[in-house]
């Protein structure tokens, strides 16, 4: 069995001491990143549908960096929404990071509530591929 190593970016510490769980954990090169939600630094709620789906992505990019990967190893992502109907505006700043090519594989879930906070709209979770 590979070696697996939490992986806990600076200001998230409350997140795996309290809550219980790790924002990514790294086995080999393989990176599995934890749903984020759009949540600041002061583990505050940010107002506003495109500013909340911009901060999951600020935060989606801080795990996989203390995890030494990028937004450019995703292959695969799995996002979670209250309202489908955000899907277009998700796309616009999805867009806006993810440029890779080829694109990642993407499933996006309806869900009634998150729960990561009452209010949040979006949950981004991702696994990547570090490259060698």
């Amino acid at each position: 069995m590979q070696k697996r190593e939490a992986i806990v970016p600076a200001g998230m510490e409350a997140v795996y001491e309290k809550i219980g769980y790790a924002p990514a954990v790294k086995v080999g090169d393989t990176l599995y990143v934890s749903g984020q939600i759009g949540r600041d630094a002061a583990m505050q709620l940010v107002e506003g549908r495109e500013a909340q789906i911009v901060q999951a992505f600020e935060n989606l990019k801080r795990v996989l960096e203390a995890g030494g990967a990028s937004l450019d190893d995703v292959v695969d992502l799995t996002t979670f929404h209250t309202d489908m109907r955000d899907l277009p505006l998700f796309m616009q700043v999805r867009d806006r990071y993810l440029r890779a090519h080829p694109k990642p594989a993407w499933t996006a879930v309806g869900a009634h509530m998150l729960g990561g906070a009452p209010g949040s709209i979006v949950e981004i979770k991702a696994v990547a591929v570090l490259q060698r």
